[in-house]
């Protein structure tokens, strides 16, 4: 099975509720349903060819995604045709494999964008009331970021973005499956709102012996991680379901307490290997990382890497000056590390730094506050319209610099998804705007927007119209 899919931690399935969770997946002809199908289940059961119509038949697999145990429906394209057609016959097990289902993923091609046989299909799903998924398959690249823009008009919210051949997106999947997943397991239907009942998931990264497990043990209240003086006694990434109550609602959480990530060229040892691989995944399945640091020894070279991997994985951060307690003159040595913090990581220039004591609990209050809010500017989101007079008045300001003479040209703006907030600006002459000027724009969004802390994506690319020049 593909690595993404594999479980990081030991732990009891607890989303299956005695049953798996059933999902069909759905669609037009070619969108690459077999591909996500045989990606979910680890083998290639389902033939996949470019040429459309290859399934005919329902096919069942059982699946595993994260900590997800699913049972996947594959179906033929949906095609319209005539009663006795063996397309009509084909397109009646699709409806039957939804009604089946206790969600449906709605794929489409994100490079095609949205077709006329896809909102067909989507009026089919509205009607039968039943759960849906909107997925944006083949989404890798910029050529897909169009059409993942155009499928909000779907009206199924904000689309899963994957590729389902090369693997990439099957975190944001998971986050989709996984408050059905868990109202499968309570018995109730899914809930309207996906954070209702989907816990929020924290990993706790960063060196060896950086205090990741006494702090773990602080947050909960129990002895629940071994701990010691010995760097290296974490080796799986092990999550912990909690509760943490803010005065106004309590959060699920679920810890998750990693191995430590040493330097590349010191891992040499295959367990060793395989504690920093399960590491990895924790990061790649989390909704906002910890990343904790000694505060004597603050922002070293494998701090700022580790970092950057998060940042690249488009993950909330909260920085962690653990051993705050051992630090003598704090008030200069908070200062400084605001100071690097921003310099060293201009990706994230506001992310929270929490500064405590992971053994005396000195400080820990401060930590999951700064997490929920690191949370919520992760989900924030912005209107089209204050996007644009935004930007009429940023380029105004400073418009955008002439290269080889001609001014580049930026007409339109939008934000096309978030987890972390990602915008697309349509552009003239996209492919020759300085990097400087990106940085320009995003620095903007963050100020008049107030997410100052997440990581920000801006993908810049040239409208497809023809009868627009440059």
């Amino acid at each position: 099975m593909d690595e993404d899919l594999e479980v990081f931690d030991d732990e009891e399935d607890e989303a299956s509720g005695g049953r798996p969770l059933k999902v069909a997946i759905i669609g037009r002809p070619n969108v690459g349903k077999s591909t996500l199908f045989n990606r979910l289940v680890g083998k290639k059961l389902a033939l996949v060819d470019d040429r459309p119509g290859v399934t005919r038949d329902r096919r069942e697999g059982e699946a595993r995604l994260g900590d997800l145990n699913l049972i996947v429906i594959d179906t033929a394209g949906l095609e319209e045709a005539t009663e006795d057609a063996l397309e009509n016959r084909m397109r009646k097990g699709s409806e039957t494999a939804i009604d089946e289902a206790d969600v449906s993923l709605f794929l489409i091609d994100a490079r095609a964008g949205v077709t006329p046989a896809d909102e067909m299909w989507a009026e089919t799903l509205r009607v039968r009331s039943k759960p849906v998924i909107l997925v944006a398959n083949k989404a890798e690249g910029a050529a897909a970021d169009a059409g993942i823009y155009e499928s909000y008009a779907l009206g199924f919210g904000e689309p899963a973005a994957l590729s389902a051949e090369h693997g990439e997106g099957m975190s944001d999947l998971y986050q989709a499956l996984r408050p059905h997943a868990d109202a499968l397991a309570a018995g109730e239907a899914a809930p309207r709102d996906p954070d209702a009942l989907k816990p929020l998931r924290v990993a706790i990264v960063g060196r060896p012996n950086a205090g990741k497990s006494t702090l773990v043990n602080q947050m909960i209240g129990e002895e629940r991680m071994l701990t010691g003086p010995e760097a290296g006694i974490t080796r799986d990434a092990i999550g912990v379901n909690w509760s943490w109550d803010d005065g106004e609602r309590v959060w699920p959480i679920k810890l998750y307490d990693t191995a430590g990530m040493r330097k590349k060229a010191r891992v040499q040892e295959k367990l060793e290997k395989l504690s920093v691989s399960d590491s990895l995944r924790a990061i790649s399945f989390a909704e906002v990382v910890v990343l904790m640091f000694d505060a004597t020894q603050s922002f070293e070279k494998q701090d700022l890497q580790i970092a950057d991997l998060i940042v690249k994985e488009g993950r909330a951060v909260v920085l962690a000056a653990n051993k705050w307690d051992a630090v003598e003159d704090r008030d200069a040595a908070a200062k400084h590390l605001r100071e690097r913090a921003e310099r060293l990581l201009p990706q994230i220039p506001k992310a929270p730094l929490v500064r405590f004591s992971a053994l005396t609990g000195k400080g820990v209050e401060r930590l999951m506050p700064a997490v929920t809010s690191v949370y919520v500017d992760w989900n924030a989101k912005v209107k089209t319209s204050a996007l644009n007079d935004w930007l009429a008045d940023a380029t105004t300001r400073h418009p955008p610099p002439a290269v080889g003479g001609r001014r580049v040209r930026i007409r339109y703006i939008a934000q096309t998804k978030t987890r972390p907030p990602t915008f697309v600006a349509m552009c003239s002459r996209a492919a020759e705007l300085p990097d400087s000027y990106k940085r320009y724009l995003i620095n903007g969004i963050r100020e008049a927007f107030n997410i100052p802390a997440v990581p920000i994506r801006l993908i810049v690319k040239k409208p497809d119209n023809p009868y627009v020049k440059d």
